[in-house]
């Protein structure tokens, strides 16, 4: 294929495109295929969350300009960087892309200033303006003082502060995050998260943040992307993917309980895997003759008992074996097998009230109200 550079050649775009990111395209190699369509706003903050393997990186990397979609294009707000039917292809080099690597990377042969005005030089600037520029955004990140240390004389926290401060110091249209957080311990990573949140809502264009911490991308984004086996299964603000998780790799992801299903009754849902579920309302906004469906309940509406309840309002009741607990900041997680099984959260006081163990047999309860019941997108 021969491709140009697109600053060499005329604006493929119309006058009245989307500002943002463009992204429609498609990565073959080998077995795996990529295929992405979706747009990020100026301002916004896009989560990519997915298991290994679903494409994320892949994604990073043709952004970046590291790797070549097999068709499609990808568009900057006026500057396309890539069009494969036209032949376009924008280099790495000379793309107005930020980006901050997993392990950050810096050099560590370099002082903390030199590794900022690194960026601000590949793309051409002199070397005494880069250095202005680099002590601009080390002021901006409270980072003056150590402008002369090398990278392994900083914490975890001053080390990903560097990085980020290189990454914009190139004053990039687009800035790509790769697990932003993911190499500092757990006390670092609280400290630093509302820092770094505070530094992206003050950048204008569109931000991509690759995590696989559901907590991170509730807390950092804007709007959630979820990628599985290189396609994209949902869409949405955290809230709502939490709210109601699209297939069960997010469901795990947000902790919510997830079932499959089909109309039963007006009110009911027989569930794939066994079992009936009650649900209010939901014949009014599920329309009769919907396929498929999911049943959404979290696991702090399910009421462990340890004989079947004589007195609720409960129109959800039946029979479990406890499988696992597992201990949750301030709440344990109780799984249950049963028909359905179901995860349950507790109070450690409930632990030891009911003496849930291992084997013990329980009957679980659920308000129809609790119950959230949508059609299942991938029907």
């Amino acid at each position: 294929m021969t491709t140009r550079d697109v600053r060499t050649g005329p604006s493929l775009l119309e006058p009245d495109t989307v500002d943002g990111l463009v992204v429609d395209a498609i990565v073959q190699r080998g077995k795996f295929r990529l295929e992405v369509q979706f747009t990020v706003r100026p301002g916004e903050i896009l989560g990519v969350l997915g298991p290994n393997g679903a494409g994320k990186t892949t994604l990073l990397r043709v952004l970046a300009g590291l790797t070549a979609p097999t068709t499609g294009s990808i568009r900057l707000d006026d500057l396309m960087f890539v069009d494969i039917e036209t032949g376009v292809f924008v280099p790495p080099e000379r793309r107005p892309v930020g980006l901050l690597f997993q392990n950050y990377r810096l050099f560590p042969h370099l002082s903390v200033r030199d590794n900022v005005a690194f960026s601000p030089r590949c793309h051409g600037i002199e070397r005494r303006s880069a250095n202005a520029i680099a002590h601009d955004w080390l002021v901006r990140f409270g980072l003056a003082d150590y402008a002369k240390r090398k990278p392994d004389q900083l914490s975890g926290g001053q080390a990903q502060r560097v990085a980020l401060a290189r990454a914009l110091a190139a004053n990039p249209g687009l800035l790509l995050l790769d697990e932003p957080l993911s190499a500092l311990d757990a006390r670092t990573r609280l400290e630093v998260r509302a820092e770094l949140r505070r530094h992206l809502a003050e950048f204008t264009g569109p931000t991509l943040i690759v995590t696989h911490d559901p907590l991170e991308a509730i807390m950092l984004t804007d709007r959630l992307l979820v990628l599985e086996d290189g396609r994209i299964v949902q869409q949405g603000t955290p809230a709502s993917v939490a709210r109601r998780p699209a297939t069960n790799y997010v469901a795990r992801l947000v902790g919510m309980n997830l079932y499959h299903g089909v109309r039963s009754s007006a009110t009911a849902i027989a569930l794939d895997d066994g079992g009936t579920l009650v649900a209010a309302g939901f014949d009014e906004t599920v329309p009769a003759g919907t396929g498929p469906l999911l049943v959404a309940v979290r696991p702090s509406a399910v009421v462990l008992h340890t004989s079947r309840p004589e007195h609720t309002s409960a129109r959800n009741v039946w029979p479990g074996t406890v499988t696992g607990l597992e201990p949750l900041a301030d709440r344990v997680r109780v799984e249950v097998a049963g028909a359905p099984g179901a995860l349950v959260d507790v109070t450690p006081d409930a632990v030891a009230d009911l003496q849930l163990a291992e084997g013990l047999s329980v009957w679980l309860s659920v308000k129809a109200t609790e119950v959230d019941v949508y059609p299942d997108p991938a029907s």
